[in-house]
């Protein structure tokens, strides 16, 4: 078993339900609501920061679920 198929199976997917914001020190992040769709937290609605182009409906491959981002404007 190759590094990357550990990687693989340890990863969760989960659909972006809704984009919140900008957030980081330029404005290079998003912070996004997902649906977890595997997994013991199968369901569950998180929020993550993540980089790059993202756009509701896509799919990103999480390493851990159960950390959230804190929300934007630090309340």
């Amino acid at each position: 078993m190759s590094a990357e198929e550990t990687e693989e199976e340890s990863s969760t997917p989960a659909e972006v339900i809704e984009i919140v914001g900008k957030t980081g020190m330029h404005g290079e992040a998003m912070q996004v609501k997902c649906r977890i769709r595997e997994g013991e937290n199968q369901g569950r609605i998180i929020t993550r920061n993540c980089l790059g182009p993202v756009r509701e409906g896509d799919v990103l491959q999480l390493r851990e679920t159960a950390r959230e981002a804190d929300s934007i404007g630090g309340q």
